[in-house]
């Protein structure tokens, strides 16, 4: 596989599978090995992450589930052909595609209510909020210069069938907005878990399932914790990760 200036490829530790990234872009981070853990598709669902990025959640759950066939949308340009070569390199094109195109014009992109599962690893930021390059790929990343919260969750509830799933991993201090955002779009919050780098520590991530038209019904589960000592990751982190994963130091 032919790599661009400042690529390389990461192994992945699952079915041999490896991603291309870049070291001077945006890398994914734990985050979304996270929500891909998080996340549950059935067998033969079909599946669409809205900001897929490197392509790392479908890839990663193409490899974990039965799921039918994942979509990754994706606007910036550099990403799509990097998350293109790497499901290229994997063999996987028979049940993956990465499409170039706007969160906000997804809905316009893939026919209505059509996906089973959707998720989504948005930008944290408030535009604006700590911003020094918006045009920058790690801005574009982490800042909601090109699309917002809103705008994630409207298109989400428009594609998904009813029932369907919507998995994402945000940051706590927006959780207010999340859940009031989602139920406003008609997808009803249904499992919440918090993220704690050390058991002391305040919550840094929180994982949300809803369920478009579900009944209100929010189970809260246990805290997952990262690190159980300095510098030791915690036996469940060893679990999704993989000791071999984790060992590479990710």
């Amino acid at each position: 596989m032919e790599l661009r200036e400042t690529e390389r490829i990461d192994d992945l530790h699952i079915k041999d599978y490896r991603i291309i990234q870049n070291s001077d872009g945006f890398c994914f981070g734990m985050d979304a090995v996270l929500l891909s853990d998080f996340t549950r598709v059935k067998e033969a669902e079909s599946l669409l992450d809205l900001g897929t990025g490197t392509g790392i959640i479908p890839i990663l759950l193409e490899a974990k589930t039965a799921g039918r066939h994942f979509y990754g949308l994706e606007i910036q340009e550099d990403f799509v052909d990097m998350a293109s070569r790497s499901v290229t390199m994997n063999g996987q094109e028979e049940k993956i595609s990465i499409i170039h195109g706007d969160i906000k014009e997804a809905a316009q992109l893939f026919p209505l209510s059509s996906f089973d599962v959707i998720t989504s690893n948005p930008p944290y930021m408030n535009s604006g909020k700590g911003l020094t390059n918006p045009s920058s790929i790690k801005a574009i990343a982490r800042h909601e210069v090109l699309c917002s919260l809103d705008d994630v969750i409207y298109n989400a509830s428009r594609l998904l069938n009813v029932g369907g799933r919507f998995y994402m991993v945000h940051r706590p201090q927006r959780l207010m907005e999340i859940l009031e955002t989602l139920k406003k779009h008609g997808l009803e919050p249904k499992q919440l878990r918090m993220v704690h780098s050390y058991v002391e520590k305040e919550a840094s991530m929180v994982l949300i399932e809803a369920i478009r038209g579900g009944k209100p019904l929010l189970k809260v589960h246990p805290p997952l914790i990262i690190y159980s000592e300095k510098n030791q990751y915690s036996p469940e982190i060893y679990q999704i990760y993989g000791k071999e994963f984790v060992a590479d130091g990710w």
